[in-house]
């Protein structure tokens, strides 16, 4: 138990630090917005062109887990979305609701959690993990947010107008340009590789900085009833890690390792990806935050649960 609260106790921390730092006066009103367009255009870029650069094509090759995974984030991002766009929510915003339920938090909780309950081997299927969330699931999401605000009706001058949108992404284009340098094994310089691994560090605890800049500001209303946060923290905490187990288990039949590593970090928090991108498109931004802060803490217990139920296995 003391393990998981001293993962998640500094991401806290840092919110917290946002937060006091705003409502004492220390950063002003534009800092979040400001701070979320470093991560965005410099510092995540950076750490997802790392990842992809230096990423083994032999060992991040197991399909069966990338399918498990994968499939339970897509099938629970899908499925957000088609209940918040049933409900009269615009695309865009629907969208981030859907990574909000399906976005854990593999890079700053994923990665030392896993060494902790499983050791060096959960490495390599957490950075297969880092990858799907970070790439795949956020390029889903990016697509969806674009194609959501463009006003041009016609398919063929919509379609061109998402792929401008998604050729001039940041988040997109990085860790494209770091599956090619890794395709055509290109070795960077150390001072490129010192250059990345600072930039790309900064990136989750800005993004965490920025959140609880956002969480100080005063608002008088909020667009978004209070309840949706909930059931997204539901869906994540809850729904996510057991259709993570079923398709790990019953269908693709993983080693017992690896199906408790996949179902571990389906059952992370949501990250701060998914404020990022409301927080960049200009989109309602409450329910994303709320998620995180709700899922942060309710992950205490639930993680707790999880960990002593794996451990006799582990």
């Amino acid at each position: 138990m003391l393990s998981a609260v001293s993962i998640l106790l500094p991401v806290f921390g840092l919110i917290f630090a946002g937060f006091a730092c705003r409502r004492f006066g220390v950063l002003g009103p534009a800092a979040a917005s400001e701070l979320n367009r470093f991560v965005v255009w410099l510092a995540l870029p950076a750490l997802l062109f790392d990842i992809l650069a230096h990423a083994t094509w032999h060992e991040l090759f197991q399909p069966a887990f990338v399918a498990a995974f994968g499939g339970a984030c897509l099938l629970v991002f899908a499925g957000v979305v088609a209940v918040r766009l049933f409900l009269g929510r615009p695309l865009a915003d629907a969208s981030i609701d859907g990574l909000a339920a399906a976005y854990p938090n593999t890079g700053y909780v994923g990665f030392p959690l896993c060494m902790i309950a499983f050791g060096p081997s959960s490495l390599t299927p957490t950075t297969i993990a880092t990858i799907i969330v970070v790439c795949v699931l956020f390029a889903f999401a990016i697509v969806l947010i674009e194609t959501g605000l463009q006003s041009e009706r016609r398919p063929h001058r919509l379609a061109i107008k998402v792929v401008r949108s998604l050729v001039r992404n940041p988040l997109l284009v990085a860790p494209a340009l770091g599956a090619i340098a890794s395709g055509a094994h290109v070795t960077l310089p150390a001072s490129a590789e010192t250059f990345l691994k600072l930039l790309g560090g900064a990136a989750s605890p800005c993004a965490l900085v920025s959140l609880g800049l956002f969480l100080a500001e005063r608002r008088r209303s909020e667009t978004a009833p209070r309840e949706s946060s909930w059931w997204l923290t539901v869906s994540k905490l809850v729904a996510q890690p057991l259709l993570t187990w079923w398709l790990a288990v019953r269908v693709f039949a993983l080693p017992v390792p690896l199906a408790q590593t996949a179902m571990l970090l389906a059952a992370l928090p949501t990250g701060t990806g998914p404020f990022m991108l409301a927080e960049y498109y200009r989109r309602e931004a409450h329910v994303t935050s709320r998620t995180i802060l709700h899922s942060t803490l309710g992950s205490l217990v639930t993680l707790t649960l999880l960990l002593l139920h794996l451990q006799p296995a582990g």
